[in-house]
């Protein structure tokens, strides 16, 4: 390499080290006297004591009276007054690359069985800007997730993102599991953000499988984990997935779940000064949440189609969290308790589910039946209290007999076992001959 190709490497080259003081350490949040940094840089906290010396990874998250206030990656526990703060007047990078399908990673890109990462990864910041507006393609091609009710009635169009809203115990995690082994997307990118730690491998092993895993990269940030950490899993498998897309492929990015990434940025919002605003979330989480759901969809080089789960509070679809998400994404699928405690699985109660962009990517036939089904369902559904008392008498309505005696073949239909798997054609195909057979 020539010197002139060397130079704006050079030019790149720190020459000198910032450093700072610890001062306080109020519960999460550190304040130390300088170093010179930007919000969002990494710094290192060097712990003093002899015995326990080491490097403790921290970020800048805002500044007070001159003051630096930082967050750190782990716990607090080693950090004393007057440790000396590095700055690296850099943002946090991760390595990826093909290296890592398969694997299981933290928040900061390692692996979790302790091994060594894969060679030949590259490093990129898991703080990227959205693509520009004219930069999206439209979508215009569905992809195959592989669940009979999601193809035929709520299709996903490669690039869409979506969100699924649920309370707790309402089958989010097996429907996640059911879409990667299934889907036919080239890659899965899956984030378990603030997952309770026993439900990581019970997923992994049992929602996910070997066959999921095999084309699956992991993304885990535990509970039990600070609240930077919950933020960051959630960048990371972003970053990981615009990687990929970048490399040309379809990526099938899952996240679960957006509330608590919302919850872990009330946290840092409070923690640095904000105001509480509606149900205790600060403005920061209404500003963090459009630039984390931009960041999915279509660019010139590939897609990532986005699942984005949503846990609502006490089944309140219109709390702030759900309405805002709602209002960013493509498409909404809300998982009803009432169906899942009649045992239809999934749980997807179709009349308050769409896909924003299904009209747009499926043909005139497809749409035509996927209408029928949904308005004998809600046909059904205005009656249903009547019929089960015993009030309708049959005869009465021709439109309500009709969605009586479809209701059975119907119901048949929108269940799935959770190794059933069905490709988009024969979905489409098996909605058009139910619909044709109740003509």
């Amino acid at each position: 390499m020539k010197a002139a190709e060397l130079l704006p490497f050079v030019e790149e080259l720190e020459t000198l080290k910032h450093y700072g003081r610890v001062k306080r350490v109020v519960g999460l949040m550190i304040e130390s006297q300088g170093p010179a940094s930007s919000i969002g840089d990494v710094c290192y906290i060097h712990t003093g004591m002899k015995r326990k010396k080491k490097q403790i990874r921290a970020e800048v998250i805002g500044f007070k009276n001159e003051m630096v206030i930082l967050m750190p990656y782990t716990a607090v526990s080693d950090i004393s007054p007057g440790c000396l703060v590095e700055a690296t007047s850099r943002s946090l990078e991760i390595k990826v690359g093909a290296g890592l399908i398969g694997q299981v990673v933290d928040s900061l890109g390692n692996p979790l069985d302790g091994s060594p990462l894969p060679k030949g990864l590259a490093s990129v910041s898991v703080e990227q800007e959205p693509p520009g507006p004219m930069e999206r393609p439209p979508i215009d091609e569905p992809i195959d997730v592989g669940v009979r009710m999601i193809d035929s009635l709520l299709t996903v169009g490669k690039g869409q993102r979506v969100g699924i809203f649920a309370g707790s115990g309402v089958g989010k995690s097996t429907l996640l599991g059911m879409v990667a082994r299934n889907t036919t997307a080239d890659l899965n990118v899956i984030g378990l953000i603030g997952e309770r730690g026993r439900e990581v491998r019970e997923f992994i092993e049992k929602d996910l499988g070997p066959e999921g895993l095999a084309k699956s990269i992991v993304v885990v940030a535990t509970s039990d984990q600070p609240a930077l950490m919950r933020i960051k899993g959630a960048l990371t498998a972003t970053a990981i997935a615009e990687y990929f897309r970048d490399e040309g492929l379809n990526v099938m990015l899952m996240m679960d779940s957006v509330t608590r990434v919302a919850m872990a940025q009330r946290e840092i919002g409070l923690a640095v000064g904000e105001p509480p605003t509606t149900k205790g979330y600060t403005p920061s989480v209404f500003s963090t949440l459009p630039r984390l759901l931009e960041r999915t969809g279509t660019n010139r080089l590939g897609t990532i189609t986005a699942f984005y789960t949503v846990l609502v509070d006490g089944d309140d679809m219109n709390e702030p969290i759900a309405d805002t998400v709602r209002g960013i994404l493509d498409g909404h699928f809300i998982l009803d308790r009432q169906l899942a405690n009649k045992g239809q699985f999934p749980a997807i109660n179709v009349l308050k589910s769409i896909s924003r962009v299904m009209n747009n990517i499926v043909d005139e036939k497809h749409k035509g039946a996927a209408e029928k089904l949904r308005a004998t369902l809600s046909t059904y559904a205005e009656s249903e209290d009547l019929i089960n008392i015993g009030a309708y008498k049959r005869g009465a309505s021709s439109d309500i007999d009709h969605s009586i005696n479809m209701q059975p073949q119907i119901i048949s239909f929108l269940k799935q076992g959770i190794h059933e798997k069905m490709s988009k054609g024969e979905s489409v195909f098996n909605l058009r001959q139910l619909m044709e057979k109740g003509e």
